[in-house]
């Protein structure tokens, strides 16, 4: 079997478990393979996936890069020969993006920076509150010393993001409960804008917003305590 493209994601959904994008390439381009990675999680601020090797990058516009969960939009960066194909492609298969979706793109990139340094503070700060708690089994965020590539992570990445994944002491209805005690966030299956955001799969995901980091910290430490 010929493989001529590897994808993943780095940091993954919903562990955030991240790939070492630079031995990947290497690896993949010795055996003459192309390599994608989706760096929605990371953001474009983050991590610099095409300077550590990756032929490929995507990122889902909905999501940081927009900034206010009122877009759906992609971006696709790499070398000119190879966007040139994605780019000719696109041409004759339509989806273009709307001028309005485009406007709200260009209004997001504008505070992207800004978004993103808080996102970044906040959801360090809030993962620590989290792994110290009783009520919290495992937490899943690149930038504590107990992810398993927390070392890979640091150096590769500048940030490690607002999404922070996590086990609660209890079964699904307390997780349940749990979720519905929570005032500040929206319930919702998406993350980077600038509201807070939970999502229930198997394990708890919050994503959190540009919301005050007391005032999420207090409302995440209420919740908690109806647990």
């Amino acid at each position: 079997m010929q493989v001529t493209l590897f994808f993943t994601e780095s940091p993954t959904n919903p562990f955030l478990r991240c790939v070492d994008i630079e031995l990947v390439s290497k690896l993949c381009h010795d055996k003459g393979a192309l390599v994608c990675i989706d760096g929605t999680f990371a953001t474009p601020l983050n991590q610099k996936a095409l300077s550590l090797g990756a032929d490929i990058v995507l990122h889902s516009a909905t999501k940081y890069i927009g900034g206010h969960n009122d877009v759906i939009a992609g971006c696709i960066s790499g070398s000119e020969k190879l966007i040139s194909v994605v780019r000719n492609l696109h041409h004759i298969l339509g989806g273009l993006l709307n001028p309005n979706a485009a406007y709200l793109i260009i209004r997001g990139m504008k505070t992207l920076h800004l978004r993103v340094q808080q996102q970044n503070s906040t959801g360090l700060r809030m993962a620590k509150v989290l792994e110290a708690h009783p009520k919290v089994n495992r937490v899943y965020y690149p930038g504590l010393p107990s992810h398993p590539e927390h070392q890979l992570a640091k150096r590769q990445m500048t940030g490690f993001g607002g999404v922070v994944s996590f086990e609660v002491d209890g079964d699904l209805l307390k997780t349940a409960k749990f979720v519905d005690a929570l005032k500040i966030p929206y319930i919702a299956p998406s993350f980077g804008g600038c509201e807070s955001i939970v999502d229930q799969p198997a394990i708890m995901s919050y994503c959190f917003g540009v919301e005050d980091f007391e005032d999420l910290k207090a409302d995440v430490l209420q919740a908690l305590a109806t647990i």
